[in-house]
Parts: C-alpha cells; structure tokens; sequence
C-alpha cells in the first residue's frame, strides 16, 4: 500500500514538473500565450474591480484560463505539425488553422461571457 502510494506522489510530482516545462517552454516562444496571459490578468484585475457576484467572477476568469488552454493546444499542434515536416500541404495548414480557429473561438466566448455579465 504505501509503495502504491509513493508511486503516485512521483507521478504527480512528474506531471507537475513536466507541465511547468511546457508553460515556461511556450512562454519562452510564444508571444500569442505573454499576451493572452497580460489580458487575462486585466480581466480578472476588473472582474474584480467591478461589483460582480462570485459565479460571475468565476466565469470570466474561467474563461480566461480556457482562452490560455486553447493557446496551448495550438502551440502544441503547430509543433507537431512543424516536426513532422517542413513541407506546405493542404493537411497541415488546416491543422494549423484549426488551432488557431479554436483560440479564436475561446476568447470569443470569453468576450461573450464579459458582454453578458456586464448588461445582465
């Protein structure tokens, strides 16, 4: 039992530093990701700024930590993408493009959620 328990503190422990090496090595190289986290940061300074409710506060912030997953999953396609090769095809584009659509889509939402708090 207690060797169980060992293994999954290591475990944890491992995805826990492996995660912190994908944000530092996507906050080295992507200036997409500085610049959705300064936005987030705003957002949430004014989130609670304003005089909202919890759950609201909850969903603009929440919104905002999706907008930085989205951006990197996108990261993370782009990079598989460009691994594999360097060559211009129609597939890879669209893959490429997909992620950045998703990015697209997330802030959206995210801008939607503040539109509704806001005159709600």
């Amino acid at each position: 039992m207690l060797e169980w328990l060992w293994a999954e503190v290591r475990r944890v422990r491992n995805t826990a530093v492996w995660s912190w090496q994908g944000w530092q090595s996507a906050w080295s190289q992507e200036k997409s990701l500085r610049q959705w986290t300064l936005a987030n940061a705003l957002s949430a300074a004014a989130a609670f700024a304003l005089d909202l409710g919890g759950a609201e506060r909850a969903v603009i912030i929440g919104f905002g930590l999706l907008v930085l997953v989205a951006e990197l999953v996108n990261t993370a396609i782009e990079e598989v993408v460009d691994y594999i090769s360097t060559d211009i095809h129609p597939r890879a584009k669209r893959a490429k493009d997909c992620g950045s659509a998703a990015v697209a889509v997330t802030a959206l939402a995210a801008g939607a959620a503040w539109v509704v708090v806001l005159i709600g």
